[in-house]
This record gives C-alpha cells, structure tokens and sequence, in this order.
C-alpha cells in the first residue's frame, strides 16, 4: 500500500494583511482601516496605531491616504452631523 505524505505540520493560517478601508469611504470610532507588518503606513489626525501596527479610526468619519514628507499617512476628516 502507499503511503501519504504528511508534510511538515508546521503550516501557520494566513493572516489577512492588507488596506480594509480605501480613500473617500466612511469610518465608524475603531474601524481598521489598514492591518501591515511594520509601519508602512503611519496613523495621522483621526487615526491610531495598534501594537501590531494595525491602523485604525479614532473618530467617524472620511477616510483620506496622503503622502506626507514620503511616507504614506491616512487621516480621518470628522463628519459633521
């Protein structure tokens, strides 16, 4: 009989990483907007950065990518009601 091969079980799931909220849309309080490995994207007005470099809305709003100095940031625009 064969035999099946088992690899060598040392497979990780796959994580996900990528821009979850593009410029223009709109934002809740705590929405991720960007999940990355490092600080490819640094947070600007409205926004924070978690410790695994998760950026994420701090207010509701507009989602807005610029590139300030070289370095791409994304700032959150309040809406007003």
């Amino acid at each position: 009989m064969g035999r099946k091969k088992q690899g060598n079980g040392r497979d990780s799931n796959p994580k996900h990483l990528e821009t979850k909220v593009f410029s223009g849309q709109k934002v809740t309080a705590g929405s991720i907007i960007v999940r990355q490995r490092g600080s490819r994207i640094k947070p600007g007005r409205g926004a924070g950065i978690g410790k695994d470099y998760t950026v994420f809305s701090l207010v509701d709003g507009m989602v807005d990518f610029i590139e300030r100095d070289g370095r791409k940031v994304v700032n959150i625009t309040p809406i007003s009601k």
